[in-house]
């Protein structure tokens, strides 16, 4: 019997602009909005999402609102998204904070960081999940300016925001990078984006080393094709029809199959785990 929540390829045919709108999927993503049941894990704690207003972000948002935390999410422009995942967070009876912005800009991290210390009164959990992406057949498409746009998204700000946050941050505080199955199985026509999933994995691993004297863990959870915004407003008509096909599952993954994996990285479910890596792939093999 098929999981009407969880369907299968093909998907309908569909292109949107980036970096994509939620309603206008279809099928619409499954983010735990109906599934999702809290358990009290994260309570009292403050997170901050980056890319929290649609996709794999809105699913993290509803469960740490439902595990008991505040949650501020930093967004680009997805402004009637932000308000949906904003409206999601407050029916759980949890603070929800909106914050647009480029955060490839450092002084936007910075002034984000700041922003949620105010107004929430610290910061516990940063979720570094914000992407940009697109595809290219040929090396000689990607312009320097798109190399760069994507590096800074990717990687750049996920330096700067936790470099602003981890001073806030007391023992037990958790930071969580989404990175991706392409940072060890790379697909040519996303060379940008594989190459700083790559850098991801490294920083992930270089910094949970570098702050766990301070009792702050540093982990990573990788996706594999996963339903959300960034696929029909960055991918041909052609591979969004079949998105997801080449799994072990036969489907792409949806956003609410993943919030478990950062609800234990965040919580004393996963207290001795710093530096790991946490592969959401529908049984394609990181290697």
């Amino acid at each position: 019997m098929s999981d009407t929540r969880r369907p299968e390829p093909p998907q309908p045919k569909q292109e949107q602009s980036p970096p994509g709108f939620t309603p206008s999927m279809d099928p619409p993503p499954d983010h735990g909005e109906q599934s999702y049941r809290g358990n009290g894990r994260l309570e009292g704690k403050v997170a901050l999402i980056t890319g929290g207003d649609s996709g794999i972000g809105r699913a993290v948002a509803i469960a740490f609102a439902r595990e008991g935390a505040d949650i501020a999410i930093a967004y680009l422009r997805e402004h009637r998204d932000a308000d949906d995942t904003a409206r999601l967070i407050e029916e759980a009876g949890r603070k929800a904070l909106t914050i647009p912005g480029d955060i490839s800009e450092q002084a936007h991290s910075i002034a984000v960081v700041e922003k949620v210390v105010g107004e929430l009164g610290g910061i516990d959990i940063l979720v570094n999940n914000a992407a940009f992406q697109r595809t290219y057949a040929d090396i000689a498409d990607i312009t320097a300016e798109e190399w760069d746009t994507t590096f800074r998204t990717n990687i750049y700000a996920p330096f700067y925001l936790s470099k602003a946050a981890i001073p806030h941050m007391k023992p037990g505080a958790s930071i969580i990078n989404t990175t991706s199955i392409q940072s060890k199985q790379p697909s040519p026509h996303l060379l940008a984006y594989a190459s700083t999933k790559g850098a991801m994995l490294n920083f992930t691993a270089g910094l949970s080393a570098m702050v766990a004297d301070k009792g702050i863990r540093v982990n990573a959870v990788a996706p594999g094709p996963i339903w959300t915004p960034l696929i029909p407003s960055t991918m041909p008509q052609e591979k969004v029809e079949n998105f997801g096909k080449q799994t072990a599952l036969g489907r792409a993954g949806q956003p609410a199959e993943l919030a478990g994996a950062y609800v234990l990285l965040a919580s004393e479910l996963g207290s001795y785990m710093t530096g790991a890596v946490i592969p959401v792939t529908g049984g394609e093999i990181m290697i």
